[in-house]
C-alpha cells in the first residue's frame, strides 16, 4: 500500500480545505492508499516556539489580519514565519528531511506556497526516487518563490491557462505538468440538495422573490461585511460571520430596509449558498470556485490591498465574464444593480464553468505513482545533505 502526505497549513484556510477534500475524495474512490494529512507548521514547530515567542500559532496571526481586512503584505509575512520559526532555508529543509527519512513516504504532495525549494529539497536528500507534487490551490502563481520553483524534477497540477504557462516559462515540459479544470472544492458541493428553497427562505425570514447576495469572508468574517451591510440597506442579504461573533451581533444589531440573515460560524456553506443569486466577498480561489460551482455570479474588489497571489482570480472573473470586479466595496451598490439587473446573463457564464478537479486530481496522482520514476527522480542530493487505509472524519 502506497504511503501519500498531503502537506497543508492553516493560513487562511484553504490550503486546509483543499487537502480535506482530497483526502476524503481519495477515501471515497477507496485507492489503495494510506494518506497523512500533514500540518506543515507542527513539522517544522512542533514546541510551537513560535507560540511560545508571539503568543499565538503562525495561522492565528494569519487569520487575524484576515479578519481585520489587512490583506496587503500576508503573502511576504508567509515568508516572515519561516525566518521566525527555522531562522534559515538549510536548517528547515534539514528538519524536513529528518521527518521524512523517518515516515517514508512514496509520494509528498504540497497544497502550500513558499515552502516548495526547501520540502522538494528535502524529500530529494531523503527520498531521492519518490515524486514530488505541487497543487496550485491559487488560480495563478505569484512569482517570485511562491508556488512554482524554476526547473525542479517534480510535477505541478495547474488549474488555469494562465497557471500552466507560467509553468512552462519556469522550465516545466508537458510530462511535468497536469492540468485540471479549476481549483479543489469539497466533493459535497457536487452533489444536490433536495428541499423546497420557498419554505428555507421563510424559515430564515427572508422573502424568497427578492433577489439574495449571500457575504462571505472566510471563516472569521471581516469589518468591511459592515460597511457592505449599511451600502445595501435595501438588498436582502445572508451574511457569513464565522468564527467572529462580535461581527454578527453587530451585523444583527443594525436596522435594514430588507431582510437578512445573519448566521455565525456554519458548516452550511453549500445550503446558503443554494438559497441565493449571488455572491459578495475576497477574491480568493475557494471562494469563487464554491461560488462558481453553486452557479452564482460573484462581485469581488481588487486593488492595491488585495493580496498579489488573488489578484489573477479578479482577472479571471472578468475574462470568463462570471461576474463584476470592483476597485472598492464604496461602489457595491451600484454593482448590485448592475449584476441584478442582467443576471440571467452572468448565470449562463457561470454554467459554462465545468470545474471537476477534485475528481480529476486522484487519477493525476494514481498515474504519476503508477508511471517509472527511476529516470526522473534520481536526483543529486543538497550538498548540505499510519498503518492502514479508512476513512477519517474531515474535521482535523
Amino acid at each position: 500500500m502506497k504511503s501519500i502526505d498531503l502537506v497543508y497549513f492553516n493560513a487562511g484556510g484553504g490550503h486546509r480545505s483543499a487537502a480535506v477534500a482530497l483526502d476524503t475524495m481519495i477515501c471515497e474512490l477507496a485507492l489503495p492508499w494510506t494518506v497523512r494529512l500533514v500540518n506543515l507548521f507542527e513539522v517544522l514547530d512542533p514546541r510551537d516556539m513560535f507560540g511560545k515567542t508571539t503568543g499565538m500559532k503562525p495561522e492565528n496571526y494569519y487569520n487575524a489580519r484576515l479578519a481585520r481586512g489587512w490583506t496587503l503584505g500576508l503573502a511576504q509575512e508567509l515568508k516572515l514565519l519561516q525566518a521566525l520559526i527555522l531562522l534559515s532555508h538549510k536548517s528547515l529543509t534539514a528538519i524536513l528531511r529528518r521527518h521524512w527519512q523517518k515516515t517514508q513516504p512514496d509520494m509528498v504532495v504540497s497544497l502550500v506556497p513558499n515552502f516548495n525549494r526547501a520540502m522538494y529539497q528535502a524529500l530529494a536528500a531523503a527520498r531521492p526516487h519518490v515524486p514530488y507534487v505541487t497543487i496550485l490551490t491559487d488560480f495563478a502563481d505569484s512569482p517570485p518563490h511562491f508556488w512554482i520553483e524554476p526547473h525542479q524534477a517534480q510535477h505541478l497540477i495547474c488549474g488555469t491557462a494562465k497557471a500552466v504557462a507560467q509553468a512552462r516559462t519556469a522550465g516545466y515540459d508537458d510530462a511535468s505538468i497536469h492540468v485540471t479544470s479549476g481549483m479543489i472544492i469539497r466533493p459535497d458541493f457536487y452533489r444536490d440538495m433536495k428541499f423546497d428553497r420557498r419554505a428555507e427562505m421563510i424559515k430564515l425570514q427572508l422573502d424568497p422573490d427578492r433577489p439574495t447576495g449571500i457575504v462571505m469572508f472566510g471563516g472569521h468574517g471581516s469589518k468591511v461585511m459592515r460597511r457592505i451591510a449599511k451600502r445595501l440597506n435595501d438588498t436582502q442579504l445572508i451574511l457569513i460571520c464565522g468564527h467572529n461573533s462580535t461581527l454578527a451581533d453587530e451585523l444583527r444589531a443594525m436596522s435594514s430596509a430588507a431582510p437578512r440573515a445573519v448566521i455565525s460560524f456554519t458548516a452550511q456553506i453549500r445550503y446558503f449558498m443554494q438559497l441565493s443569486d449571488f455572491f459578495i466577498g475576497k477574491p480568493g480561489p475557494g471562494s469563487i470556485s464554491e461560488a462558481i460551482q453553486q452557479r452564482l455570479p460573484v462581485i469581488v474588489v481588487r486593488n492595491a490591498w488585495t493580496m498579489p497571489q488573488e489578484r489573477y482570480n479578479a482577472d479571471w472573473v472578468e475574462e470568463n465574464r462570471v461576474g463584476l470586479v470592483l476597485d472598492s466595496f464604496a461602489e457595491i451598490r451600484d454593482a448590485v444593480s448592475a449584476l441584478t439587473a442582467q443576471l440571467d446573463g452572468y448565470r449562463a457564464n457561470v454554467a459554462r464553468i465545468h470545474n471537476r478537479a477534485i475528481f480529476e486530481i486522484p487519477e493525476i496522482l494514481e498515474g504519476i505513482l503508477r508511471v517509472d520514476q527511476s529516470h526522473l527522480w534520481s536526483r543529486p542530493s543538497p550538498q548540505w545533505a499510519a498503518a492502514g487505509h479508512g476513512c477519517r472524519p474531515a474535521a482535523l
